[in-house]
């Protein structure tokens, strides 16, 4: 049996699987405090990446844009990003980080984003803002390469690589998320707790779940401070869980600072899970805690109440950020289900070398095809004229339609998520993501057998 790593058979994208590089960049950009990003382009650039945050955590919160028009498209749009700097900082006393995005139409018309950044530190900051904390950070973003996924591991190693300043050590891990949920913060820093473990979350997004509170309404913002960014040349380590969303800011860490660096696994699963503890271990030192042993238990509990009877020799097809999709095959195999489509929705050419898709590829004992620069027509094609038969989608919102118009069940995961609600809550990550997750599969083939009237006797026995 065999597991290629292709690309799609055809020119031009139908039905995106991800979006451009600068949502990645102000993806990473709302887990610093005090920070407002510029995006330098169109307001449309800002207006769809801020509709699909919140669609997908249904929140408020605040980022800005150089609003370019016609006439900066033609002559430069430079003096945009000098009002826009201005204007953000009478606006917003507290703002102290203002990365300035660019994308693909001030990168085209080639826009000196470094070279204003120089200009506005030199004057504006130090004429009318002198002595307040300020930094402008050039972050380069063209949509006409990459994804999401790039613009976001891009911008990671630009905070980094800015901030960070060697200094005295501070006992500390970074621990460098990706692109999570604030459910997966949450359960990070509450493994980190149990093995008493103190952590520099990169980047911190737990708040982007806020309360309403009696005193107004709650701006949602990242909890990462500037002092965090510049003690990350002072950890103990760097692990970043994911390869593609982060691992350049670790590897950079790794070659500036000498930093003991572990990329991945992701820790989606049990067995992934595992291996995350125990890197945590091996940088700091700490034990695993028998609270941790008992989680690891109740999760392995709950898989084993429906893995073999409901999930086993399950076909699943994937799709998504490719740490996620991985991971979640990953988790899927040892579950005895059958991720037969894995689609990697950028053209990311390092795929095929990926140690876990070659890990895949040894063995995997029935077909599997994985799909690099794949779109969700992809998915469709394969299941509409190609007779893909499959039991479930794994896969953000925007795949619904497909769910829908062939009857096939679907778990939300991934970004965004927006026609379930609350599911940035639920963690992916650790063992209690692997409880949900597995659940949450389960529910929804259970669901489905009911609406099918497909074995559902087995529910009645069971």
């Amino acid at each position: 049996m065999s597991c290629e790593v292709k690309g799609k058979d055809r020119a031009g994208i139908i039905n995106p699987i991800f979006t451009c590089q600068p949502c990645g960049s102000q993806y990473a950009s709302i887990g610093i405090k005090d920070c407002i990003g510029i995006v330098h382009g169109g307001q449309g650039c800002v207006m769809f990446v801020r509709l699909l945050f919140s669609q997908h955590f249904k929140e408020s919160f605040e980022i800005a844009s150089s609003s370019v028009h016609e006439d900066g498209a033609v002559f430069g749009a430079l003096n945009r990003v000098e009002e826009a700097v201005d204007v953000l900082l009478m606006r917003y006393p507290h703002v102290k980080v203002i990365p300035i995005i660019t994308t693909c139409s001030t990168e085209v018309i080639g826009d000196d984003v470094d070279g204003v950044v120089m200009k506005l530190n030199n004057g504006l900051l130090k004429e009318k803002y002198a002595g307040r904390e300020v930094y402008l950070i050039p972050v380069h973003a063209p949509s006409f390469k990459g994804s999401m996924v790039s613009g976001y591991d891009s911008a990671v190693l630009d905070f980094v690589s800015y901030f960070a300043k060697k200094d005295q050590p501070n006992g500390k891990l970074n621990l460098i998320t990706g692109w999570v949920n604030p459910g997966d913060v949450t359960e990070l820093k509450h493994l980190l707790a149990e093995m008493q473990v103190e952590a520099t979350v990169l980047f911190e997004i737990e708040n982007f779940d806020s309360p309403l509170m009696p005193d107004g309404n709650w701006v949602s913002h990242g909890n990462t401070t500037v002092e965090d960014l510049a003690g990350t040349a002072n950890a103990l380590g760097t692990i970043a869980l994911n390869r593609y969303e982060g691992g350049k800011a670790a590897k950079y860490l790794e070659n500036e600072f000498d930093l003991p660096t572990i990329i991945g696994p992701t820790p989606i699963g049990i067995r992934n899970t595992d291996t995350f503890l125990h890197n945590v271990k091996k940088l700091t030192g700490k034990a695993i805690p028998e609270s941790l042993v008992r989680e690891r238990g109740l999760a392995i509990d709950a898989l084993t109440d429906v893995t073999h009877l409901f999930l086993a020799d399950k076909k699943v097809a994937i799709y998504g950020n490719a740490d996620l999709v991985i991971g979640l095959a990953e988790f899927c195999l040892d579950l005895e289900m059958k991720p037969v489509l894995l689609l990697l929705g950028d053209d990311n050419t390092s795929y095929p070398d990926d140690p876990r898709i070659k890990a895949l590829q040894e063995n995997v004992d029935y077909p599997m095809d994985i799909i690099m620069n794949a779109d969700l027509w992809e998915l469709e094609n394969r299941i509409k004229n190609e007779g893909l038969e499959l039991d479930l989608i794994l896969g953000h919102s925007k795949g619904r339609f497909i769910s829908i118009d062939y009857n096939i069940p679907m778990v939300r995961v991934g970004f965004p998520t927006y026609d379930r609600a609350g599911l940035y809550r639920n963690p992916v990550v650790g063992y209690a993501g692997a409880m949900w997750l597995v659940e949450a599969m389960a529910n929804t083939l259970f669901t489905d057998m009911e609406y099918k009237k497909n074995k559902e006797w087995i529910l009645n026995v069971w």
